[in-house]
C-alpha cells in the first residue's frame, strides 16, 4: 500500500466504517508511524493532533477497534478502514461519532451472534438448540415461518407482518450457517443477477 503522506503534511484522513453495518463511526488521523502500528497490531491507532502523539483508539476507554479491512483512495491519500468496535465509539458514549447506532446492516451482526451462539456450544442458545436438531428441523422451521409472514401478508396488521418477517430472516440465518453458507454468498448471487 503505498499512501502518500506528503499531501497532508505527514498526515492522512482516516475513516472508521463498523465492518458489519458500514455505517461511518468516526473520522481521524494517522502519520507513517501510526499506519504501520495499526497494520501490525490489528487495532486502530491514529496520531492524534490535540496531543501530538500517537493514540491508539480504547487506549483509555477499553473501546478499541478491531481491523477487518484497510482500503486506499484512488489518489494515495485518505485512508478506509473497515473495523468492528468493541463499545461505543464517541467519547460522547454514542455508538458513532455521527450518531446513534444503525439498523442498516444489522442482519449481519445477527448472523455473527447467530454463528458466536452455535460454536460456543451455548447451552441456554434458542439458535444453537435448533441448530442441533439437524438440517430437517430448520429447514421446517424456515418452511414455517414462511408460510406465518404469507398468512400475516393477507391482512392489514403491519406489526403482526414484520415480526413474521423478522422471524423468517432469523431461522434463515439459521438455515445459512447450517449449509455452511453466509449471508454475504446470496447476496452475491443477488448482485450478480443485477449486472
Amino acid at each position: 500500500m503505498n499512501i502518500n503522506f506528503d499531501k497532508g503534511d505527514g498526515l492522512v484522513p482516516v475513516i472508521i466504517q463498523d465492518d458489519r453495518t458500514l455505517q461511518v463511526l468516526m473520522l481521524g488521523y494517522m502519520n507513517q508511524e501510526a499506519f504501520e502500528k495499526t497494520k501490525n497490531e490489528g487495532i486502530v491507532t491514529f496520531f492524534s493532533r490535540s496531543k501530538n502523539r500517537l493514540w491508539t483508539k480504547g487506549e483509555e476507554s477499553g473501546n478499541f477497534l478491531k481491523i477487518k479491512d484497510i482500503q486506499i483512495d484512488c489518489d494515495q491519500d485518505t485512508i478506509l478502514i473497515q473495523a468492528v468496535p468493541t463499545n461505543s465509539v464517541c467519547h460522547t458514549g454514542s455508538f458513532s461519532c455521527f450518531g446513534a447506532k444503525n439498523n442498516k446492516g444489522f442482519l449481519y451482526e445477527l448472523e455473527d451472534k447467530i454463528a458466536y451462539r452455535i460454536d460456543q456450544k451455548s447451552a441456554d442458545s434458542y439458535s444453537y438448540s435448533l441448530y442441533q436438531k439437524g438440517i430437517n428441523k430448520v429447514a421446517q422451521k424456515v418452511g414455517e415461518e414462511a408460510v406465518e409472514l404469507v398468512i400475516e401478508s393477507k391482512d392489514n396488521d403491519s406489526l403482526l407482518f414484520q415480526n413474521e418477517a423478522a422471524d423468517l430472516l432469523y431461522h434463515f440465518l439459521i438455515l445459512l450457517k447450517m449449509k455452511e453458507l453466509k449471508l454475504q454468498d446470496i447476496e452475491k448471487i443477488l448482485v450478480d443477477r443485477t449486472k
